[in-house]
Formats: structure tokens, C-alpha cells, sequence
């Protein structure tokens, strides 16, 4: 396996359903902003819906960072629509909603489960230069959470624009940070 963190942005080109319309979203849609490719098994489903959810419940954060959200499923984009239609829940969703009923995206990503045809729970955080920075892929039944992602994400902006510093564990947007030197080795 090679390992994802700092590979770049696959190249991809699909359908979404986002603010009641269907567009298309490439590669070049994402590259210059922060991103948030968050893969999920299937609509209609348990888990998902709060998952997808929680994120609605915190986009106004993620965008005030400069992040875009974009959920993807192995779902048709009408299928996303339908969903959208259907659920109270799920109608709280302004991020766009991407569709790989083919599973390229996902498979691209390391996430898709080749003989169900759906997504593991993968989350990627993809910087402005289309390097993926943060990872975590759950199994199915483990919801995740969008405030953990939050802090995750101030991190990794912080990271990138202070290169010579380090956020510990635990970090949160002003806490100290650790700026690493042979006189802090056996220290900490």
C-alpha cells in the first residue's frame, strides 16, 4: 500500500446534487480552497444520516475556515435528490453531495468495499495545493464526529501556515504549540 497522506487529489469528474440543482464537480472545482471529501456506505440508511447531519450542522464553521464539504456516496445523484426530498434531516444538507455510482471516486480514495459497491466512513481533508493532509477511515458501524473534524482542520491550517511548529495532542485553535528542536527531545 502507499500511503495517502500528501498524495495528491485524484483526478475525477462527477455528478452532484447541491442547493436543489444538479452540477457537475471536477478536480480544478476543488484545488485552491481547503476540502473535505467525506465518504459515506449509502442514503437511506442509519448511521449516515446523522453523520451527514452533524456536518450540516457545522458547514457554517467549515466554510468560515475556507472549507468546502463534499459528501459522496456510491448513490446516483437523483438518488441524493430523493433523499434530499424525503428527509427532514437530510434537507439541512448545503454542501454539495457527490454521486460515484461507479465507485471511481471512492476506489480512488482507498475507501470503496469492491463487492458491496459502497464507501467505507473515509474522511479526507485535502489542502489549497491538492495534497491530502488528515485521513481516517471507520468501519461502517462507527459514526464519526464533525467537531473532532473541526479541530483537525484548524491544526492542519495552522500547521500549514507556521511550518515550523506543531500542534500536540489534543491541540485546539490557540493553545500552545510546540515548535520542534534538539532542546526539547526527552523533554516533553
Amino acid at each position: 500500500m502507499q500511503p495517502i497522506i500528501n498524495s495528491q487529489l485524484p483526478e475525477f469528474k462527477v455528478q452532484a446534487y447541491h442547493n436543489g440543482s444538479f452540477k457537475t464537480v471536477t478536480t480544478n472545482d476543488v484545488l485552491g480552497k481547503w476540502a473535505i471529501f467525506f465518504f459515506y456506505p449509502a442514503d437511506f440508511t442509519f448511521v449516515c444520516p446523522t453523520e451527514l447531519e452533524d456536518m450540516a450542522n457545522k458547514y457554517a464553521k467549515f466554510q468560515e475556515l475556507g472549507v468546502e464539504v463534499y459528501s459522496v456516496s456510491t448513490d446516483t445523484h437523483f438518488v441524493h435528490k430523493a433523499w434530499h426530498d424525503a428527509s427532514e434531516t437530510i434537507r439541512k444538507i448545503k454542501y454539495p453531495m457527490l454521486a460515484d455510482p461507479t465507485g471511481a471516486l471512492s476506489r480512488a480514495f482507498g475507501v470503496l468495499i469492491e463487492e458491496d459497491g459502497l464507501a467505507y466512513r473515509g474522511t479526507f481533508l485535502v489542502n489549497p495545493e491538492g495534497q491530502i493532509k488528515i485521513t481516517e477511515i471507520h468501519d461502517n458501524g462507527i459514526g464519526r464526529n464533525a467537531d473532532e473534524l473541526l479541530r483537525k482542520v484548524e491544526a492542519a491550517q495552522f500547521v500549514a501556515a507556521h511550518p515550523n511548529e506543531v500542534c500536540p495532542a489534543k491541540w485546539k485553535k490557540g493553545d500552545a504549540t510546540l515548535k520542534p528542536s534538539i532542546d526539547l527531545v526527552g523533554k516533553i
